[in-house]
């Protein structure tokens, strides 16, 4: 009865029908080459301009700010700081969950209905009249966003393999620096509708974002797909074929083939994976938001003028955009995606310490120190998040470090908001040494000590130390142990 069962389980690992069964090797590639580029033109362009939106409407207040926000809403620099504060509370709070969610949901409805709920604190924020009534929109906005980065991250590795994922992870991060970007001089034009209809500058920027945030959300009801096993754009073989090769890469679908148990939510939790990754995205997203918040009033400290400060915002950011897709290309090429978050984010921490160090004294210096801290930072965000991605196996295992890695790094936000205090203007010294600090122990201290720890359990398992771990396992029971399978082997 046992042998029976056993040979059960080992058919349902392996039944996947072959739709190219008899073909020539060259005959399945062109296939499998035409499936992924048919994937790549359903799946990318559209989350890109989700994550791009979604960047553009958390970080706005930014551009807000100096086009007379605080004055406005008679708010102190710390009350300001508290509106930029809350939004992290809810959002890292909520991360961890958003993946369960949007499993149990399915994604073309749940990334939808996210969107237009954040679309509308947008516009809400548009009217606000006071400090107390930006928090708790603020506070929503957060809630809402939670889900969207976190939740695209883990579809996506849910429908390629380990080693195609880093550059679709980049292209879909590089929305964020092209919103960085693109908010400059967007908040720049919004702003001269100051008055039309009494409403002032700054609040036109929030209530135009917010009002194509919820028409780009009801939209998504149709062009958002859900996982690999139920897309409907995909024929039955196509399905076939791309649960076959996440198959063979070692990765899980996302599909329905896996239960939700607690035990999932346990082995994310207890693996040392989770932490080492959570302070890498610590380091780094802590930077970010830092960077992406302030630049503006960075730059109008070195003596620019507000339509000046939000122009020469640009170009750090397009930098920082064709780098990020650079970095995920080679990563993939190379599987090194450890070595890439080391070598990168010395140009970050060089930086900075140039900001720290200038003071504001030379303008040209500073503002090319802006260039490499955004392109120190912002290429790290993708890989780190893929590199976490490829080495975690198991459905709800990585949705749950994902959302927990995310989660912790964007609780770094609560920091983020606060270190550039209007006080420390012009230098922002202690501003720039946090950042540094971050950049420093976070992202390059943290990566040298994941890549050490992944590299010495390769060995391991090269060299037969982990093969007890399947004595006396069924085919099943070995592939539900995921990652911990002694032939699956870490990308360093």
């Amino acid at each position: 009865m046992g042998d029976h069962s056993s040979e059960d389980e080992k058919m349902e690992v392996q039944e996947i029908e072959d739709p190219d069964a008899g073909l020539s090797f060259e005959e399945r590639e062109k296939i499998d080459r035409d499936l992924v580029r048919k994937l790549d033109f359903k799946l990318i362009p559209w989350l890109c301009l989700l994550y791009l939106v979604s960047f553009l409407d958390r970080t706005n207040i930014g551009n807000a700010k100096i086009e007379g926000l605080v004055d406005d809403l008679r708010m102190t620099q710390g009350q300001y700081n508290a509106c930029l504060t809350i939004f992290f509370v809810s959002y890292s709070v909520f991360e961890p969950l958003s993946n369960m969610l949007l499993k149990l949901m399915r994604p073309r409805i749940y990334i939808p209905i996210i969107m237009v709920i954040w679309g509308a604190c947008m516009i809400g924020m548009g009217f606000c009249k006071n400090y107390p009534q930006m928090m708790t929109a603020r506070w929503f906005l957060g809630l809402a966003e939670a889900g969207l980065f976190p939740g695209v991250n883990y579809y996506l590795s849910c429908w390629y393999k380990r080693r195609e994922f880093g550059i679709r992870a980049a292209i879909f991060f590089s929305a964020a620096a092209v919103s960085g970007s693109f908010g400059g001089l967007l908040a720049a034009a919004i702003s001269k509708m100051n008055g039309i209809g009494g409403i002032r500058g700054w609040a036109w920027i929030f209530i135009l974002e917010g009002l194509a945030t919820v028409v780009i959300g009801l939209i998504s009801f149709w062009m958002v797909h859900d996982f690999p096993d139920d897309a409907k754009f995909l024929s039955e073989q196509d399905r076939q074929r791309v649960l076959r090769r996440l198959r063979d890469d070692q990765q899980s679908s996302g599909g329905a083939s896996e239960d939700f148990k607690m035990v999932y939510f346990w082995q994310s939790v207890k693996d040392w994976k989770t932490w080492t990754g959570a302070l890498i995205y610590m380091g780094v997203d802590g930077a970010l938001y830092a960077f992406s918040l302030f630049l503006p009033s960075i730059l109008k400290e070195l003596g620019y003028s507000t339509t000046r400060a939000q122009l020469l915002s640009v170009p750090p950011y397009a930098a920082a955009c064709i780098l990020t897709i650079v970095i995920g290309f080679w990563s993939d090429r190379t599987n090194k995606r450890g070595v890439f978050n080391i070598c990168t984010s010395v140009i970050g921490i060089l930086g900075f310490s140039i900001l720290l160090g200038s003071k504001g004294h030379n303008p040209v210096l500073s503002y090319v120190a802006t260039f490499l801290g955004a392109l120190g930072i912002y290429p790290c965000i993708s890989n780190t998040i893929t590199w976490v991605s490829n080495n975690v196996e198991g459905v709800y295992k990585r949705g749950v470090t994902i959302g927990f890695v995310i989660g912790w790094g964007n609780l770094n936000g609560v920091m983020s908001s606060n270190v550039y205090r209007g006080r420390d203007a012009p230098h922002y010294t202690l501003g720039h040494s946090i950042v540094l600090g971050y950049l420093t122990v976070g992202l390059f201290g943290g990566s040298i000590l994941n890549y050490f720890l992944l590299n010495r359990e390769n060995n391991k398992r090269r060299n037969g130390e982990r093969d007890h771990w399947v004595e006396g396992k069924t085919a099943k029971e070995i592939e539900l142990l995921g990652d911990m399978r002694p032939d699956f082997l870490y990308t360093l």
